[in-house]
């Protein structure tokens, strides 16, 4: 990891975001947030927050598209995917394999990376753009919301580990889900108002 790590660094470090991404990647693999996540699933929640939410604009910002992608086809698979690997079995499965693990992170940021791409990519209009921020937000607060208040825990893997941290399951769960729903708006707010700064300055040089 820390070999990738380095790559990323030499490929997209040079630039503010692309350094500030290779930073938030290493808080999520490298420090202890990424042991934690392995017992609890809210930590986890702020891993993959983390990756789809914060890492992944930065590195959409340091390495832009060359041509015009659809937003929607984007978003959709983002979403799939986001969605997909928060299913209790799949969720499960990754977490007990280290080769699905990877393909779990893998396309939770490289899904996100090509969403944010789409976002950020100053020949969409602005309006258009903060849609889609919208989009991307409410999904993941659905998402969110229907952790938060299922009756009870999904998630074979943190069945006993929460115990020893002082949560139930349940409770663990709950807390996920609320960070998903409520903090993760956050980086959500931030991009919009990167989006909606961008969409001004390019009003006022066609004014001008």
């Amino acid at each position: 990891m820390l070999l990738t790590l380095a790559v990323l660094a030499f490929v997209i470090g040079r630039t503010r975001s692309g350094a500030l991404a290779v930073c938030v990647l290493t808080v999520a693999f490298v420090s202890p947030l990424c042991a934690l996540s392995a017992a609890l699933f809210s930590a986890r929640v702020v891993h993959h927050v983390l990756l789809v939410a914060v890492a992944a604009p930065l590195i959409a910002l340091a390495w832009p598209a060359r041509q015009l992608r659809s937003s929607s086809v984007s978003f959709l698979l983002s979403t799939g995917v986001l969605w997909a690997w928060h299913l209790p079995q799949a969720y499960d499965f990754a977490l007990g394999n280290m080769a699905v693990y990877w393909v779990m992170q893998l396309t939770l940021l490289g899904t996100a990376i090509a969403f944010w791409r789409t976002v950020f990519d100053q020949r969409q209009g602005a309006g258009r753009a903060l849609l889609w921020v919208l989009a991307g937000f409410m999904q993941m607060a659905l998402l969110g919301a229907l952790l938060t208040f299922a009756p009870a825990p999904l998630y074979a893997l943190h069945a006993v580990a929460p115990w020893a941290w002082g949560f139930t399951p349940l409770g663990d769960q709950q807390l996920g889900g609320l960070i998903m729903w409520v903090p993760a708006g956050l980086p959500f707010a931030v991009w919009a108002a990167l989006v909606a700064r961008r969409g001004w300055r390019t009003m006022v040089q066609r004014a001008a």
